[in-house]
């Protein structure tokens, strides 16, 4: 299709037109940036930020065959708002450099910045009016027409101009430019990464992309609020299907228009969001609970969890996981086991940094297809995940998850005690026992439990009867998971809340003390206990 026409769907609100014409234009439009700005990285940016802009504006433009100069006069202006901010860095291509290979030894590394770093310095020492069409030559070998069009120029003049730069460039240095900038260019599938916003409420964004090139979990998206003249940042929390997905601002964004382009920056959060941005977030993915809802205790069939912090129907938790201690082994569970059923519940995964999440092209969502599981969201179960700050979750950080209906605490110290789920019951709540919403025998022997556990994992207690009432507790709570079975070779278990309750009442009154400890572990019921009992 000729551009013009393509101009014309796009200003009409065509997503799809518009993409072609960044498939088109991208090569051209980073390499005018890059000669501007003189940083990969930064030229990325500046090129992001002008395509939001383009979308945004391009219903203003009268006449589709000016498409070229009018893109080019926005990557300009983008690009002189990039070079105001004075960037500092010595060696800005550091991530750049490492993008070809995640084999590259230190040395190698070292030498390809240096390569960098004197190639785009020997492009900066270029006259202005030859360091731009040079850039977009060396960089994917535009047409010498391609060039002309897009900077305004007649094709002789390009030709001069080129001519020119080859002769200020020596030989080695002329191909010295050619392999580092073909090598760091734009990929050719930049353009699939747009997407088009459907709505946005507050701080929660919901996007459509292409289905074939979804953003990844926790990866950060660019939306132009031409309103206000700033990029808004996105942090994806949820892809629910379909192409689309869900994603939180720093900022509200309610006056960016339906129809709004994003682009997919490729980038992981690493930094946790602030209290306030999580609790107004909980509010808005989650919804409101039903009337009928409150206060009803929804029952997973997991001992540690229906027992000492039992999840509401309707309600939202906090999965707060520390690396190594399962945490996406735990939704996974509570996915398989409520995702068929009516009760809904909202969860919010909390995760530190994943193996191997620094590699180039790494995916948390392949990552957790690579192990068999789902993203967290199936039927009654929706799952958003957040960046959580490393290290373990102290009181303090477990508080400011206040505004949840339970928090299960994930805790690498329980993997260490061989406990799995590693669920920390001194730290993990629910609002059901905190407001006395549910039976009275529940809350203390929920009580009794955290405080016999307690003693055990802080050796407070020198009575060697209620320590091993209070192992056989710990050991109690450990269950076979039907996610694990690949790997753990044990029938999962489910136990009923009634029977998992009698069970922990029984072994802290010494009706069990006849019962080995050992048969206690990692089982399911009272009977898989005893009949365990026999043969130990």
């Amino acid at each position: 299709m000729e551009t013009e026409r393509l101009v014309q769907r796009a200003a009409e609100g065509d997503l799809s037109a518009f993409v072609e014409l960044t498939r088109r234009f991208q090569h051209l439009a980073f390499g005018s940036a890059l000669a501007l700005v003189g940083d990969f990285h930064h030229a990325e940016d500046v090129l992001q930020e002008a395509l939001l802009a383009a979308w945004s504006s391009l219903p203003g433009l009268t006449e589709p065959k000016a498409f070229p100069g009018w893109l080019r006069s926005i990557v300009r202006h983008h690009a002189f708002r990039v070079t105001r901010r004075k960037y500092t860095e010595e060696l800005p291509l550091e991530a750049a450099a490492g993008v070809a290979s995640g084999d590259v030894v230190a040395d190698e590394r070292i030498e390809q910045r240096q390569q960098i770093h004197t190639v785009l310095a020997a492009m900066a020492g270029l006259p202005t009016r030859l360091r731009e069409p040079a850039m977009l030559f060396y960089m994917h070998e535009c047409s010498h027409q391609d060039i002309a069009l897009f900077l305004g120029l007649s094709t002789t003049t390009v030709n001069n101009r080129l001519h020119a730069a080859r002769s200020k460039l020596k030989e080695r240095m002329l191909t010295m430019v050619n392999e580092t900038l073909h090598s760091h260019g734009l990929p050719e599938d930049f353009a699939n990464r747009i997407g088009r916003l459907i709505e946005a409420r507050g701080q929660v964004v919901e996007a459509s992309f292409d289905p074939d090139a979804m953003p990844d979990l926790l990866t950060e998206l660019v939306l132009s609020d031409e309103t206000n003249d700033r990029p808004v940042t996105v942090r994806v929390v949820q892809r629910p299907g379909g192409g689309t997905v869900r994603g939180i601002t720093m900022t509200p964004v309610d006056g960016v228009p339906r129809g709004a382009s994003l682009l997919n920056s490729l980038r992981h959060a690493d930094q946790p969001l602030d209290r306030g941005t999580f609790e107004r977030a909980v509010t808005l993915l989650a919804g409101p609970p039903a009337t009928s809802e409150t206060g009803r205790l929804l029952e997973t069939g997991i001992k540690v969890i229906d027992v000492m912090c039992p999840l509401v129907v309707g309600g939202t938790v906090a999965i707060a996981g520390e690396y190594g201690a399962g945490t996406t082994v735990v939704i996974e569970e509570l996915v398989r086991r409520l995702g068929g059923g009516t009760d809904r519940v909202s969860l919010f995964a909390l995760v530190q940094k994943w193996d191997g999440e620094g590699d180039p092209g790494f995916s948390h969502a392949e990552a957790l297809k690579k192990e068999g599981f789902s993203e967290g969201t199936a039927g009654a179960v929706q799952t958003f995940f957040f960046r959580a700050a490393e290290g373990p979750w102290n009181l303090d950080r477990l508080h400011e998850l206040a505004s949840v209906d339970c928090v299960i605490h994930l805790s690498r110290a329980m993997a260490v005690r061989g406990v799995y789920p590693c669920v920390d019951v001194t730290t993990s709540r629910s609002r059901l026992i905190e407001t006395g919403t549910i039976d009275p025998t529940h809350a203390a022997i929920a009580a009794r439990a955290r405080e016999t556990l307690g003693k055990l994992w802080s050796d407070a207690c020198g009575d060697p009867i209620v320590l091993e009432r209070a192992s056989k507790i710990a050991n109690y709570f450990a269950q076979p998971f039907f996610c694990a079975e690949p790997w753990t070779k044990r029938p999962a278990a489910h136990v009923p809340l009634a029977e998992a309750l009698k069970t922990c009442e029984n072994i802290l009154n010494g009706v069990h003390d006849d019962l080995p400890t050992s048969a206690f572990y990692f089982a399911g019921g009272i009977d898989d206990i005893r009949a365990r009992a026999t043969g130990v």
